[in-house]
């Protein structure tokens, strides 16, 4: 591992260089504005005669040097802005300078702008990956968290898990075998698989280094990010990743803490060229830590590095790499008996809190690799084109685990033994226009989608001897030579080895037209055409009957925003649909549609008081239908006519009441039921939608003045009420409620920054809704050093 980084530090020293050039003749300096004064970064200016150019820097800045005396045109372009030419005169001895402020909103597009400067520093809400258009949040009828890096940072948040703290109703993350996460949203499992917008899957472990934001889109989804990167009906999380900047600088950073954690990172920028139209960043972490409990561990690497070219002042590149690769035990996940009926909470079932059950030789490893890459060109004033294409890869191999209760005493492992790869790649191409139709303004997306998924497994399943949990004796653990035994002599059904893949082909057309100046309408669609390549076993070279089949699904999404006060205030409404492709056939033969659900929502979003006040209030109805469900009067068979209805309230603020401190708070109430299904649920709370009532907060104060200035405090936390991991008419399994609270200090300068942090002061007990247990308090401290 230690080879890896001084192989990567090597590219940094002799492939990246920074070049000091001396100067040669006059040059060219300025500074460019956003309409409201702040700094933007990454604008494009040039010189039309000598096709020489540069990008301005964090602070708004650029200079254009080694120009012979003369008077030149002075090209600024931004994508979502029209192009703006300017003569200048250069001469010898003194640089011409030449200031720009737009002066127009909403020219934060596709090419990852950034404007620097905001008063409420958690407030920044403003995405373009939300409705892949040049929106403001108050424009937007559709209801999204921000997770910003300074809320991140600040946190000291190590992992996603940490990080969804901050996400109304997000809950406790479920960690699955391969340390993959994901949460609650709007009673529905979401996972973090969309990446910059795009599909972004990982089946396992995807470290934070290379964050920017975590967005959190709420309500069904498809009609922009269809359904393959795990976009359910409550929404999907998008990771947008940093990207390189226009100077040198970085940071390197160790955090240390319980359970022998152990984290280094390191993010380093620089341009590669003189003019720096190409720049270069790399963000790596290496962690190791062991578990809380008895045995368990996790060990590893994550390097993403990215690079941006500016080729002319129409047409850019981004590329970006995730490579990540881990070695770890799988974490508890306990299936509880459920025969006889009953009425039991995890917390009174004695099941060990502090025990692993099996050793840490049975463990996996995973790797991932994903790509990303676009392309923007600059048609017109008026028009973008944006081209993306995405590959993910994730191989697993080794021992993945469960827990399966045997009586309500007793358990038996289940253990997944072998080798399994999921690769899905996503090719998109949009086009971006902001224009008038007579007096009316247009901001409409046109996109073409493609994604083929494809899997392939080789592994078996065994089970161990079955054990006391309560007084497992001394040798209750099964190694990893039994294992092996066990998946020597397996056959039949035990053994998967199998591929399958599939096909998605849509295209989808969304405009936001402007009835008035303060009131707005939404109008998008999509066509999802899906082709499924069937389930084709290895071992006898066949299809299984009704895996390769195809469907074609409708996908619609409206909304109406009024801005009451403009660019303060605004009152929304949408109607948005999801759907996900099923397969199979009911007792009449008719085969299986889609399964779509359908919210309506509406709320009001604020942005007051210079930013420093920004929030959203809503309430949402989504309606499930065509669930498939067991077909009681004929054996065997399903139907489907199944239907869900969940409904609820969300809240987020964001505010800066004085100079200094930041409040982040949140709650989400969420009333999900089956209102038509087999007897066993109907008029049920589903299981693992989580608990009906979560709540989130968190609360900092920054000393910017005197001896203290730097020093900062926070504190804040994370609750929910009882919730399900089974709930039927005769059994229920319960998981009780919680409240887990965290406190940080931290002592930041320019150069460096120090940090404490305490999770769960109070050792709350708590369990994910797959009664995974959740650590109790942990110290972790850092230290960072900035360049």
């Amino acid at each position: 591992m230690s080879g890896m980084f001084k192989t990567t530090l090597l590219l940094i020293l002799f492939c990246f260089p920074i070049v000091l050039f001396a100067q040669h003749g006059g040059a060219i300096t300025g500074r460019i504005t956003a309409f409201d004064g702040q700094p933007i970064e990454l604008v494009s200016i040039s010189i039309v005669e000598l096709q020489k150019g540069t990008l301005t820097d964090n602070d708004g800045n650029y200079r254009i040097e080694d120009i012979n005396p003369g008077t030149y045109t002075l090209r600024i372009q931004l994508l979502g802005a029209a192009q703006k030419e300017f003569s200048v005169a250069v001469t010898l001895g003194r640089p011409a300078v030449l200031d720009y402020q737009f002066t127009k909103e909403n020219i934060q597009a596709l090419q990852e702008v950034r404007v620097i400067g905001n008063i409420n520093k958690f407030s920044r809400k403003e995405s373009y990956y939300v409705s892949r258009l040049p929106l403001k949040n108050l424009e937007n009828p559709q209801v999204y968290n921000v997770v910003p890096k300074e809320l991140i940072e600040e946190q000291m948040s190590v992992d996603l898990g940490s990080i969804s703290k901050n996400v109304p109703g997000a809950g406790i993350p479920m960690i699955a075998n391969q340390g993959r996460v994901t949460f609650r949203q709007r009673g529905f499992e979401t996972e973090p698989n969309a990446r910059n917008g795009v599909a972004g899957a990982a089946f396992a472990t995807l470290d934070p280094v290379n964050l920017e934001r975590v967005e959190a889109i709420k309500g069904p989804s498809a009609t922009l990010f269809g359904t393959n990167i795990s976009s359910s009906y409550g929404g999907l999380y998008n990771r947008v990743t940093k990207k390189p900047f226009n100077g040198f600088g970085g940071e390197v950073s160790f955090t240390g803490g319980s359970w022998n954690y152990n984290r280094l990172t390191v993010d380093v920028n620089t341009p590669v060229n003189k003019d720096k139209t190409m720049l270069f960043r790399l963000n790596g972490a290496t962690t190791f830590q062991k578990s809380f409990q008895d045995m368990g561990f996790t060990n590893n690497l994550s390097l993403a590095p990215s690079f941006s070219y500016q080729i002319t002042d129409r047409l850019s590149l981004l590329l970006d790499v995730e490579f990540g690769q881990e070695k770890g035990t799988s974490v508890v996940r306990f299936n509880p008996y459920t025969g006889g009926g009953k009425t039991l909470s995890i917390a009174d079932m004695k099941f060990p809190y502090k025990r692993l059950f099996l050793s840490n030789e049975l463990a996996y490893q995973t790797q991932m690799m994903n790509i990303f890459a676009q392309i923007n060109y600059k048609i017109s004033e008026h028009w973008t084109s944006q081209t993306v294409v995405s590959r993910a890869r994730s191989s697993i191999n080794g021992y993945i685990n469960a827990l399966n209760g045997r009586t309500d005493s007793t358990l038996r492992a289940s253990v997944i033994s072998g080798y399994t790869t999921f690769i899905a790649t996503d090719i998109q191409q949009n086009f971006i226009g902001d224009f008038h139709i007579g007096k009316f303004r247009n901001r409409m997306v046109v996109g073409l989608d493609y994604y083929n998924n494809s899997n392939s497994f080789d592994r078996t399943t065994v089970a161990g001897p079955t054990i006391n949990f309560q007084h497992p004796g001394a040798n209750y653990r099964l190694s990893k030579s039994k294992v092996d035994s066990l998946v020597a002599v397996a056959t039949g059904t035990s053994i998967r080895n199998e591929n399958n893949g599939d096909n998605s082909y849509a295209a989808y057309a969304s405009d936001v037209f402007n009835i008035t100046q303060n009131l707005m309408a939404m109008v998008s669609l999509r066509v999802d055409y899906y082709r499924a390549q069937g389930t084709h076993s290895i071992i006898y070279d066949t299809t299984a009957a009704g895996t390769n089949y195809h469907q074609t699904a409708l996908s619609p999404k409206l909304g109406l925003v009024y801005e009451v006060l403009k660019d303060k205030v605004s009152v929304f409404g949408n109607y948005m649909n999801g759907f996900f492709h099923e397969t199979g056939t009911d007792y009449a033969g008719n085969a299986f549609k889609p399964e779509e659900g359908n919210q309506l929502e509406g709320g009001v979003k604020v942005d007051v008081w210079q930013h420093k006040l920004v929030g959203t209030l809503s309430y949402y109805d989504i309606q499930v239908k065509n669930v498939i469900i067991t077909d009681l009067e004929h054996d065997g068979y399903s139907k489907q006519n199944g239907t869900q209805r969940s409904k609820g309230l969300e809240a987020e603020i964001t505010v800066n009441p004085v100079k200094g401190l930041n409040i982040v708070a949140g709650y989400a109430y969420n009333d999900s039921k089956y209102t038509k299904s087999d007897s066993a649920t109907l008029g049920l709370r589903p299981a693992l939608s989580g608990p009906p009532d979560m709540w989130n907060f968190w609360a900092s104060y920054h000393i910017s003045s005197g001896k203290l200035n730097g020093l900062g405090f926070g504190f804040g936390g994370n609750g929910g009420n009882m919730s399900y991991q089974t709930n039927t008419r005769t059994t229920k399994i319960t998981i009780p409620s919680y409240v887990m609270l965290d406190a940080s200090v931290f002592y930041e300068r320019a150069k460096y920054r120090i940090g404490v942090k305490v999770d769960n002061l109070t050792s709350q007990k708590a369990w994910s809704v797959r009664l995974t247990p959740q650590p109790p308090t942990r110290v972790l401290g850092s230290f960072a050093l900035k360049f």
